[in-house]
């Protein structure tokens, strides 16, 4: 190894020569870089090969003026930034090709590059600006950014009320909250070269393309769940309502969404500086309906707003927000069917309001209860609502003597269609429940008798009869005795009678019932035309009609015909009936051998016909008192009304209640007459019935029918007729 040290030491000049070579080539280089890229750089600047930098080296200087004095200086950071970055200098200012060039240079046209704006800004509303169109809104074109969304400098402007309006409302707030959802200028008025007066009909924003532009956002269902919007398709509710169809016909005073909701102002109904706001919504309102407006402002309501009464309704209360009605119309919320129950029972009939504000809570439930309350729910446009009485927007305090239902005006608004009502006597409490004895003790003590007395025990005592008498019949058993024998029973005069009752009394009660149960679905078939014509009404009264045809000729036969007077004394009640009542009962019961026998009329026969005519006559008179309404008020107290509205209801009850419990039994469902007594089809009742039941008077009517008999010979009109009851 000590060996190879000088031949170490013969090699080191020959590779520090080598090194030095390396380094100077290495040196040559990065120096012919160097220059290279210099040279580039001035190239670069080399007018020549770039002609914006001999234009900036002048306009680049913020010092630079025109001769006029203007600053013709361009920043060329701004520049740079621009959305014409990429555009030469005389890409804009094509007559400038050499320096110096002309003193006076033509004005860029914007259109050698933007055709097409060219063609849209001279017939939008920005056209009028002519040829500084462009930057007025672009800003100078050095500087020119790419259209953003929110308002710019620029447009304010021209627009400060508006763009400062926008700033404060909710869609500048969810805007500059990063919602995407959230509109800008050109969201509403259009594309930006093509913005026109909101008079034009081509303008987004003009009255009858609103709905459209608002709904570009607001009739998107999930726009509306993506923001928490409360209302269900709110565009598509106005497009129905009836201000929406107005504006569509071209109404121009109809209003549309910015009359109410504002234009850039728009803010949440609970902002209270938004149009809609509860406390805003009269003089929203009023802006179209000032006389309305006024009128409600000195109501009980109106007065209530100002008070500052969160409950107390405004406009959007009774006629709703966007789905607004004419009255005429089924769905309106003011339909006079709706007015009661919808509207202003909303309310009224709302616990918790009534219970706030110290409001009577059997209003409501005391007019749905009364007659008007009942043709209401039934259909009818004509009947008196609340509305009719209290008033529409002039709704005052009964002690005020301005209010049309003040004591001294109840009289005149009751008139208005009962004429002379009140003239003889005070019209009194209106809304009264049957069941509020201090403030009408006649209706209440009607009410206490039927519910109490009368129906409860005639209707037990029918249940206990037949069921008693049905099932003694089932355990008893035994054939049937069924000869095929008849004999006469009833003249074609008692049928008439009663054909025109099978008539009329179920036609009575189903269209009477349909009244006071209009929501039935039985009473639908009735009540759907009330709407349109008074059908229920119209039927229940050629009803009664032709059940008082049949009364006056049932009354008119027996006066006529002596033969058949022969009832009358047989249908008197007497003692005998009560024997056979009780002797009944007790063979029914196991506690007798032998069944007792009737007469011509059984006692059950004898208390249907008795109930007949006291109900018949119950029935005509309160009915006549109702259907002549007028007469009724005009000469009698309005607890007349109010006592026979309730003696019809509950006589109906027990008259319905007694034909299906007592008559059909005694006709249908009795075991002995199964499956029907054909006495009112075809005169005759069977002779086994009456072997078995009334013996003594089927051997009457056979030893009748046996002297009458005479020889073949004899005229025809010596023979035993048919038509003659009990065979007389």
């Amino acid at each position: 190894m000590r060996q190879s040290a000088p031949l170490r030491a013969k090699q080191d000049p020959p590779q520090r020569s080598l090194r030095r070579s390396m380094m100077q080539r290495a040196l040559i280089t990065t120096l012919w870089l160097t220059l290279t890229f210099s040279f580039s750089a001035e190239a670069r600047q080399d007018p020549a090969k770039d002609p914006d930098a001999e234009c900036l080296a002048c306009h680049g200087e913020k010092e630079m003026k025109s001769e006029a004095g203007k600053s013709i200086f361009v920043n060329p950071a701004k520049r740079k930034a621009s959305v014409h970055a990429g555009q030469s200098c005389q890409a804009c200012h094509r007559d400038v090709k050499e320096y110096p060039h002309p003193k006076k240079i033509a004005k860029v046209n914007c259109a050698s590059c933007h055709a097409q704006a060219a063609v849209d800004v001279p017939k939008s509303l920005h056209g009028a600006l002519g040829a500084e169109a462009c930057a007025s809104c672009h800003g100078r074109a050095h500087e020119t950014q790419r259209a953003g969304r929110l308002p710019t400098k620029e447009c304010w402007a021209c627009h400060a009320v508006e763009v400062a309006q926008y700033q404060q409302s909710v869609h500048a707030t969810f805007r500059k909250n990063g919602d995407a959802d959230a509109p800008v200028c050109l969201s509403c008025h259009g594309p930006s070269h093509k913005i026109v007066p909101h008079s034009d009909p081509a303008s987004p924003v003009a009255k009858k393309n609103l709905p459209a532009t608002c709904g570009a956002c607001h009739a998107n269902p999930d726009f509306l769940v993506r923001h928490k919007i409360p209302y269900a398709r709110p565009v598509e509710a106005y497009r129905l309502s009836w201000h929406g169809r107005q504006v569509e016909a071209g109404n121009e005073k109809a209003p549309s969404c910015s009359d109410c909701h504002g234009s850039h102002a728009l803010f949440k109904a609970q902002d209270r500086r938004s149009k809609i706001n509860h406390w805003n919504v009269p003089q929203t309102c009023g802006a179209c309906h000032a006389e309305i407006k006024n009128t409600y402002a000195i109501s009980v309501h109106g007065q209530a707003v100002a008070r500052g009464v969160e409950g107390s309704p405004v406009c959007t209360s009774c006629h709703g927000e966007h789905s607004i009605l004419a009255p005429s119309e089924p769905q309106s919320l003011v339909n006079p069917v709706r007015v009661s129950s919808v509207t202003c029972g909303h309310c009224h009939a709302d616990e918790r309001l009534t219970s706030r504000y110290n409001l009577p809570l059997d209003k409501v439930p005391a007019f749905q209860d009364s007659f008007h309350g009942l043709a209401s729910r039934a259909g009818s446009q004509t009947v008196a609502n609340c509305a009719s009485c209290h008033g529409v927007h002039n709704i005052l305090a009964s002690s005020d003597p301005r209010s049309t239902i003040h004591p001294n005006n109840i009289g005149a608004t009751c008139g208005a269609c009962h004429p002379g009502a009140g003239q003889r006597f005070a019209i009194g409490r209106v809304h009264v429940l049957p069941e509020t004895a201090a403030e009408h003790p006649v209706v209440a003590f009607i009410r206490v008798t039927y519910l109490w007395w009368i129906i409860p025990l005639a209707v037990g005592f029918m249940l206990l009869h037949n069921g008693l008498d049905f099932f003694a019949k089932l355990i008893r058993g035994g054939p049937r005795i069924h000869t095929g024998e008849e004999v006469p029973r009833m003249n074609i005069h008692f049928r008439m009678a009663h054909w025109l009752t099978v008539v009329s009394f179920p036609t009575l009660v189903v269209t009477g019932f349909a009244l006071k149960f209009p929501e039935s679905w039985w009473a639908a078939p009735i009540v759907q035309w009330e709407g349109t014509m008074r059908f229920r009404a119209t039927l229940h009264r050629v009803a009664a009609v032709v059940l008082m045809a049949s009364i006056v000729y049932h009354a008119v036969h027996l006066m006529a015909r002596k033969r058949d007077r022969v009832i009358l004394p047989n249908l008197l009640p007497r003692v005998k009936d009560v024997q056979d009542l009780w002797g009944l009962t007790r063979y029914n019961l196991g506690l007798a051998q032998e069944r007792p026998h009737f007469g011509m009329f059984s006692y059950a026969e004898k208390i249907e016909y008795l109930a007949y005519v006291w109900g018949s006559v119950v029935m005509v008179v309160s009915g006549f008192l109702l259907w002549f309404e007028n007469f009724t008020l005009r000469n009698f107290p309005k607890w007349v009304t109010d006592a026979a509205t309730a003696i019809h209801y509950y006589e109906a009850i027990l008259a319905t209640l007694s034909i299906l419990i007592w008559h059909f039994y005694m006709t249908v469902f009795d075991p002995d007459v199964y499956p029907m007594d054909k006495a009112w089809l075809t005169g005759k009742a069977s002779a086994d019935h009456l072997k078995q039941t009334r013996p003594e008077y089927y051997a009457e009517i056979a030893s009748k029918q046996a002297e009458k008999q005479t020889p073949p010979a004899e005229s025809k009109e010596q023979a035993p007729s048919n038509e003659e009851i009990s065979g007389e």
